[in-house]
């Protein structure tokens, strides 16, 4: 791996921690209003990304390089509702699918064909994750600040298993 993928792979590992710890402040944000099936959901999806930033890590080891973690800026921890909550996650998880797109096409770029495999995985989930908190997102907007139509949507959520 060359040393421009290197520091790009080594980004990646920034994004992916730093939105793993954007999702735990969500978490946060939602259990202390008593939404804990929407906590637990976004603790799973915490976990999740401290997952990828691990697989990225070892990536980055595996190939021989060096891993080099950077800062990660505090993430928001004020949110107006549950809506806002959801759009920050859609915009966090636009900001990590585009992160990747970028590596894939550094990666083009170089001619790293080891890298492919490894970063199509990520293509095809960050498709899903963002699928996935399109259609939550859907579902806050239809229940309208409704308190009913929102208990309903967190005890769904809180079905998530983690780990």
């Amino acid at each position: 791996m060359s040393p421009k993928l290197e520091e790009a792979f080594n980004n990646q590992i920034d994004v992916e921690l730093s939105s793993s710890i954007s999702y735990l402040q969500m978490s946060a944000y939602f259990a202390k209003h008593n939404l804990n099936g929407m906590s637990g959901w976004m603790r799973a999806q915490a976990e999740e990304e401290n997952a990828h930033a691990y697989r990225f890590l070892d990536f980055v080891l595996n190939r021989g390089n060096a891993a080099r973690l950077g800062a990660i800026d505090a993430p928001r921890h004020e949110f107006e509702d549950a809506e806002e909550v959801f759009v920050t996650a859609l915009e966090q998880e636009r900001e990590v699918t585009a992160a990747i797109h970028e590596l894939y096409r550094l990666v083009t770029e170089e001619g790293d064909l080891a890298s492919y495999p490894f970063l199509q995985s990520f293509i095809e989930e960050q498709n899903e994750e963002e699928a996935m908190v399109e259609t939550i997102l859907d579902r806050v907007r239809l229940a309208g600040g409704n308190a009913g139509a929102i208990l309903i949507l967190d005890s769904e959520l809180g079905g998530r298993a983690r780990g």
